[in-house]
């Protein structure tokens, strides 16, 4: 039998891997300027937590969960967002103090059974940042500026930031009449079912990827019209201060995202680079969900962002990742693999990356493996080498070489990465 990753995963190989260790490099850094510290959950958790926050209706819950019973009775569920983990952790622990902003990021797999497509998968990653406990409009702002910063930083220019408002219960009271008078005709042609889930939450037919349900929805009436007053002075001051702080923004009322904890704020962050626009970041204020969960009234604003999706528009863009072995050790001759060998010893221990054969290649073979391991320099010792104590050391890129004392090899080659 040959076997094959179960469908709708993938395997990381270690080219994709350089690439995902730096983007991990890059979030980290870019997170802890701003304060977040990271935050590690379990793979799974008790289903009761998504069916909670996410909703019943959500199509996380209705159609994707990884939900089993273990072997002592529970019903278990494989990670399906990164938020409502992140928050139980929150309470549980104890992060949230009387008057106290946490900020919290978070690396993590997510399980959600879906149709694999390019950059989706049933197991998929995804970085997130939770900002809890304040209730400010500044704190939206930090976190669509977090997400921004860090697209900006590996190199996706051309970013662009979606927002809008969903208001509080009183807007998506009125606003669900609204939506459901709009889309009458649309909801009497499904299932009963279907139209029992939509009916419940209507706001859903914004996030639908029924054509005919995007279709009708078109020509629906904004939820911006239906907001209350503290909800509309959030939103204007949000957006002042986006535009204060130059980051680039449209305000598009069709945007609701697909879990039901979120509040008042919504967002995603966009790029052209996969073609058609396209999210490669989501997120809101979610300033009931700590409640929900048992813990007192905490506001709270966050986003995910997935890790294969970041991949794709980094190939896209020819990324580089800036991981190569500095040096590969190359022994011109059979006298010369003991010298090589103790070479590359002596250049990992001062914390510089090397490789040498150890198949008895020949020096044409060696010098073919040092290239296709992009190697900043090959460093060739041979008889002559041997006798005078000075390595030969070829720069890959230019062709240039030069002769450097073996005891000088560390810091010269170090220096090239510098």
């Amino acid at each position: 039998m040959k076997y094959q990753a179960p469908r709708g995963t993938h395997d990381i190989l270690p080219n994709e891997a350089v690439v995902w260790r730096d983007l991990e490099g890059y979030f980290r850094h870019v997170v802890g300027l701003y304060g977040y510290g990271e935050v590690r959950t379990p793979a799974f958790e008790d289903t009761e937590l998504f069916k909670r926050t996410s909703g019943e209706t959500s199509d996380i819950v209705t159609k994707q969960m990884y939900e089993f019973t273990d072997k002592g009775g529970r019903s278990i569920t494989l990670k399906a967002e990164g938020t409502a983990p992140a928050v139980r952790a929150y309470l549980e622990h104890g992060l949230g103090g009387q008057g106290q902003t946490t900020r919290l990021w978070y690396q993590t797999p997510v399980f959600r059974y879906e149709r694999p497509q390019k950059g989706r998968y049933r197991q998929h990653h995804q970085f997130g940042i939770e900002c809890l406990g304040s209730a400010s409009p500044q704190a939206d702002a930090e976190v669509i500026e977090v997400a921004y910063r860090f697209l900006n930083m590996i190199g996706i220019s051309d970013v662009k930031v979606s927002v809008n408002s969903i208001g509080r219960e009183a807007t998506r009271s009125s606003y669900r009449q609204a939506v459901l008078s709009h889309a009458a005709g649309y909801l009497a042609d499904l299932e009963a079912d279907e139209r029992a889930r939509a009916e419940k939450n209507p706001l859903r037919l914004l996030d639908s990827k029924d054509p005919k349900a995007i279709e009708v929805m078109k020509a629906a009436p904004s939820i911006l019209d239906y907001l209350e007053d503290e909800s509309r002075m959030r939103f204007d001051t949000l957006c002042g201060i986006l535009a204060d702080i130059d980051i680039p923004f449209e305000v598009r009322p069709e945007i609701v995202r697909g879990l039901d904890y979120y509040t008042d704020t919504v967002f995603e962050v966009l790029s052209d680079q996969l073609g058609a626009q396209s999210a490669l970041c989501g997120g809101g204020r979610y300033d009931g969900l700590v409640r929900a969960l048992g813990g007192p009234d905490t506001p709270a604003v966050g986003f995910g962002m997935g890790i294969e999706r970041l991949a794709l528009v980094l190939e896209s863009l020819r990324f580089n990742s800036g991981e190569s072995i500095q040096a590969y050790v190359v022994a011109a001759t059979e006298s010369a693999r003991s010298e090589v060998s103790r070479i590359c010893r002596l250049l990992r221990s001062k914390d510089v990356s090397a490789q040498c054969d150890v198949d008895g290649k020949d020096l044409r073979r060696q010098m073919k493996q040092a290239d296709a391991m992009k190697a900043e320099a090959a460093v060739i010792i041979g008889d002559d080498e041997l006798a005078s104590g000075n390595a030969t050391v070829r720069y890959l890129e230019s062709g240039d070489q030069r002769a450097v004392p073996f005891s000088e090899l560390a810091s010269h080659i170090g220096r090239l990465y510098d």
